[in-house]
């Protein structure tokens, strides 16, 4: 797999703009930054938000305001609080978001969370 070198640059996210993904209930909002096989979000989820699909995809998730849980399809669920992380790679797990009271994030994706074998 042949990546794109990323020169370095800053980001305002106040010019990125945000867009609305409707969740099984609430909404989240993304602000996107795409660099090759890169992906890096600015994410929000509304109170009441609830995902509409179980993911499969790798991200290392950060969250910078707020809680959210990570419920696996499997039934275990992770609480995360200001300042916690998660990383997983592609199609190690079955997840979705869940926040009660509105929840801001960092979501970094992309080809080097393929998984490996």
């Amino acid at each position: 797999m042949k990546t794109k070198n990323i020169p370095f640059q800053t980001v305002s996210w106040d010019n990125i703009p945000r867009e609305e993904h409707p969740g099984e209930t609430g909404t989240s909002w993304w602000q996107t930054l795409q660099l090759g096989g890169l992906r890096v979000r600015l994410v929000e989820y509304s109170k009441g938000y609830k995902a509409d699909h179980w993911c499969q995809k790798g991200h290392v998730v950060h969250c910078l305001d707020g809680e959210f849980v990570s419920e696996m399809e499997d039934g275990n669920q992770f609480i995360l609080t200001k300042g916690m992380t998660y990383v997983v790679s592609d199609e190690l797990s079955s997840h979705r978001s869940v926040s009660a009271n509105g929840v801001k994030l960092l979501i970094i994706d992309g080809n080097f969370l393929k998984l490996q074998s």
